[in-house]
């Protein structure tokens, strides 16, 4: 493997500014990374090597011309397929979009492009971002680089395997429920959820609209704050879209100073579910902070005990309704029943056909949700838990700058292993949701190595437009973590060589 693609983006940025390589150079390396080990990893649905190359040479000639450029101008990036790109397959993992091409850019992709980012292709996931392994996809599940016998999380699997596996050395994902963070703590990388509206999701395919946030996927925290900076922008196209007083990400991600920062550990997020080898690095992630100065308080944000069930009646029901739109009419899948073929018995066909087991569960579970007799029982009960909360985040943050917890219960675990208890899958999702439920944002980064060598995460919060404060814990954290152990994290993560490597 060429040590080109094992430099962060922004060591790859600074070759490209120093002239030491370009842009066409570097997106090669990484189309020939694909190349070599994506046949085992399965973390791209489409790639765009013609485009790719084509839109690197134009950042070169940028670079020559002398233009004022974006830091990140020539670097490679990865879209995760949930998000529309023009002229390129856009399918959410399903079936049911299979073959569709967008005849527009979603706003993100449209701001990657004018940095002049070359876009490698599309990255795998579960369908509509509806999973929490990527075992859901209709495409085939994508494999953990770390052990290719496991899940690279959900839904946003094939993003995060892509940056592990120095595929692409950027990402983008979507986070509804912790898409970004928890594939990012199960493959040793760093990811993002930004505060809801601070970056558009204008050209998202949607699950649940009021959930629903796109990020960065990257190896280190500096990475993740360049392109947050880059993708974070006002957009009137989304009615949700924030505009300013966000702060610098990438002066905090460099500050390296915890000092003085109270960071909260919740207490319904660290003891039972939590494995112990999760649970050790992340007190040893803790310790660290506090002998650099940070301020450790332990509270309680009591109703975060309910957000899972909430979570599970309000993103259904938003999800049924946002996915009514796929019935086979306007785009996408059409199935044709034998006999009298009905609008309705299209419909019917082309849902049954085109929809996979989970989305179908959910569908069905959101729709009984928001049935007549049930609305006030299930989605406004959610909906009242969802306040409660928002009301704990906002007395934690009284007292505390950020809070802490695991990312994940678990480090990767085997494909198999929960497909047949939605249960134990949804609880994967037990410290990433509430965030989403709030609307605040949230980090996850590596906090060492668990049980069989495996990564393990390290979440962090904070209030709403303080996406700030993340990059400073998370910055100062990594700094500390690398010093530890020895290096950057994902150096320690198994070669790949085009086959299963354990």
């Amino acid at each position: 493997m060429t040590e080109l693609i094992r430099l962060s983006a922004a060591a790859q940025a600074e070759s490209l500014t120093s002239g030491t390589t370009s842009s066409e150079e570097l997106t090669r390396a990484h189309l020939d990374r694909i190349t070599a080990v994506d046949g085992t990893l399965n973390s791209f649905l489409h790639v765009d090597e013609d485009g790719a190359l084509a839109a690197a040479r134009a950042a070169d000639e940028r670079r020559r011309a002398g233009e004022d450029v974006h830091p990140l101008t020539g670097v490679p990036i990865a879209v995760k397929d949930v998000v529309v790109t023009e002229g390129l397959p856009t399918t959410a993992g399903s079936k049911m979009l299979e073959g569709w091409v967008p005849p527009y850019d979603a706003t993100l992709v449209t701001l990657l492009k004018q940095a002049g980012l070359p876009i490698l292709g599309k990255t795998n996931m579960d369908e509509f971002a509806m999973g929490s392994s990527t075992e859901t996809s209709a495409f085939g599940p994508t494999r953990n680089p770390w052990d290719t016998s496991r899940i690279p999380g959900g839904s946003g699997g094939g993003s995060a395997a892509a940056v592990a596996a120095f595929e692409a050395p950027l990402a983008i994902g979507t986070d509804t429920g912790g898409s970004i963070r928890q594939p990012g703590a199960v493959t040793g990388t760093v990811g993002v959820k930004p505060t809801y509206g601070s970056v558009s999701r204008y050209g998202l395919i949607a699950m649940a609209s009021s959930l629903d946030q796109a990020g960065p996927v990257t190896r280190t925290v500096e990475d993740s704050a360049l392109l947050h900076q880059l993708i974070g922008q006002y957009d009137p196209k989304d009615s949700t879209s924030l505009d300013g007083g966000f702060g610098d990400f990438v002066a905090e991600a460099r500050r390296q100073d915890v000092k003085g920062l109270r960071v909260g550990v919740i207490e319904e997020l660290e003891g039972e579910g939590f494995a112990p080898e999760v649970r050790a690095r992340f007190t040893e992630s803790l310790e660290l902070l506090e002998q650099a100065g940070a301020e450790i308080i332990r509270l309680s944000c009591p109703n975060f005990e309910y957000a899972l069930g909430a979570y599970y009646l309000i993103m259904p029901s938003e999800a049924s309704s946002n996915l009514a739109k796929f019935d086979g009419m306007r785009y996408g899948l059409r199935v044709i029943p034998e006999g009298n073929a009905t609008a309705e018995a299209v419909m019917k066909a082309t849902r049954g056909e085109g929809f996979g087991a989970e989305v179908k569960r959910r569908i069905l579970l959101g729709t009984y949700a928001l049935s007549a007799g049930y609305y006030d029982a299930y989605y406004g009960s959610a909906q009242k838990v969802r306040t409660l909360v928002q009301r704990d985040f906002a007395a934690a943050y009284d007292k505390v700058d950020v809070l802490a917890s695991p990312t994940a219960p678990t480090v990767a675990f085997r494909f198999g292993e929960k497909t047949d208890d939605p249960l134990a899958m949804y609880l994967n999702d037990i410290a990433t949701i509430p965030a989403n439920l709030a609307g605040v944002p949230g980090i996850s980064l590596p906090s060492g190595l668990a049980e069989d060598g495996l990564p393990a995460g390290i979440q962090f919060l904070a209030p709403a437009r303080g996406d700030d404060r993340l990059y400073r814990v998370g910055g100062a954290l990594e700094a500390l973590l690398e010093d530890r152990w020895g290096g950057p994290l994902l150096e320690k993560a198994p070669e790949l060589a085009g086959g299963a490597n354990r």
